[in-house]
């Protein structure tokens, strides 16, 4: 989380029941090595505790315009933040900062702040969907606010509806998309994660050790640099991030299918998922039973499609006749876990597979292995170039890498 290292942030309270999940948010963000700056509404104070707040942002709590000397302090407090936070926003404070009004300091504040705004709306179900209220936010979008949520599900007085808060992680991660230079802006990523199942009977199936954590980790940072991401997935312990698109598969062809179907209209396709090469020839109706012989069991194998391969074939093929040209061809990003001579093995797969890059990772290796928190890769290009990297976070290996694909689209003009 070194990204959010000496970031100084302002959130904003305001008076719903809501407010009672913003000590986990200044707890959240104060870890992440950012300064958080407390403003509340004169409500807010009835549903979380001023001592609360002071003791966990590690600072004064400011809600009083007219308190002794703090006749500039709207000025000063907006001007002296990166982002600004509103969690919860509640329906009375969208109307407010709709109609420009500055009736206390978190108001007037909003006013003189040049900033971003992130806003985490959170009432009830009724009060969201009513139309002053949506055209209060349509209004406030229009201007540049931002949202993060709200999300549906049980409310406070019980009904179920959408008018839920965003939890403390989303808005943190939404304030972090907000602050991330967008240099994947208006380009479609297309990704795979994951392991695939082959099917032996309806009870069991082949498949591998990939957790899709490298995976999940490359499709946040791309969704943080702005790019639209439709995220083909096998079976995962590893939720998607909010914001891709996700396709659940669970085998090889399916993921085959999905992935080629989306080609065409992505500008980048990085190959993170670990396909099984083979599947039985024939998957059991029944559960196979064993019939205590003894005797070994022999299974047919045979091979799955290889997905970046054949991107790579249908990228090298000249158009069919009458088509209508790319204007640039996707960008074709594949990975490979080895073990042992990794570098000699991801070299002639380079070779083989015809991708532009291949990541290269050798599973043997302490902390590089399926389901680790880090990694370590190199980068081999189709021109020759070659990098390797330190052992990082897996989530520093998705923005480094991210980077390297929006600084190829930039260079190779891809459409």
């Amino acid at each position: 989380m070194r990204f959010w290292k000496e970031k100084r942030l302002l959130l904003g309270i305001s008076g719903g029941i809501a407010a009672c999940k913003t000590p986990e948010l200044i707890r959240l963000c104060r870890e992440a090595g950012a300064t958080v700056t407390v403003v509340v509404t004169e409500a807010a104070l009835q549903f979380v505790t001023r001592t609360t707040l002071e003791a966990l942002s590690g600072g004064p709590v400011h809600g009083d315009l007219f308190a002794p000397g703090g006749s500039m302090e709207h000025i000063h407090l907006g001007r002296e933040t990166e982002l600004v936070i509103l969690a919860p926003a509640t329906a009375d404070l969208l109307a407010r900062m709709a109609a420009g009004i500055g009736n206390d300091l978190l108001t007037t504040l909003l006013l003189a702040h040049q900033g971003p705004v992130l806003a985490a709306p959170a009432m009830n179900c009724r009060m969201w969907r009513h139309p002053a209220t949506r055209r209060n936010v349509a209004l406030l979008q229009g201007d540049g606010l931002h949202l993060v949520g709200p999300e549906t599900g049980t409310l406070a007085c019980g009904e179920e509806g959408e008018g839920r808060m965003a939890e403390p992680p989303a808005i943190l991660e939404a304030g972090r998309r907000l602050l991330t230079p967008q240099i994947l802006a208006g380009k479609h990523l297309l990704m795979t994660v994951g392991p695939t199942r082959e099917a032996l009977d309806p009870v069991r199936y082949l498949t591998n050790h990939s957790s899709g954590k490298m995976g999940m980790a490359i499709a946040a940072a791309a969704l943080r640099a702005g790019a639209r991401v439709s995220l083909v997935h096998g079976p995962t312990a590893s939720s998607p991030p909010s914001g891709a698109t996700a396709i659940p598969v669970t085998s090889a062809r399916e993921m085959a299918a999905a992935t080629l179907g989306l080609w065409p209209d992505c500008d980048a396709a990085i190959l993170t998922a670990a396909v099984a090469d083979y599947r039985p020839a024939t998957s059991q109706a029944q559960k196979m039973k064993k019939d205590g012989s003894g005797a070994a069991l022999t299974l047919e194998l045979v091979e799955n499609p290889d997905i970046l391969a054949t991107l790579s074939a249908r990228r090298a093929a000249p158009p069919p006749p009458g088509s209508t040209p790319l204007p640039a061809s996707p960008l074709l990003v594949g990975f490979a876990a080895e073990t042992g001579s990794a570098l000699d093995h991801g070299r002639e797969k380079l070779r083989r597979k015809g991708c532009d890059l291949l990541v290269v990772n050798d599973v043997a290796e302490a902390g590089s292995g399926f389901g680790e928190e880090t990694n370590r890769v190199s980068l081999l290009w189709r021109n020759g170039r070659e990098e390797h990297w330190p052992l990082l976070t897996k989530a520093e290996v998705g923005e480094r890498l991210v980077a390297q694909v929006a600084a190829a689209l930039a260079t190779t003009g891809a459409k």
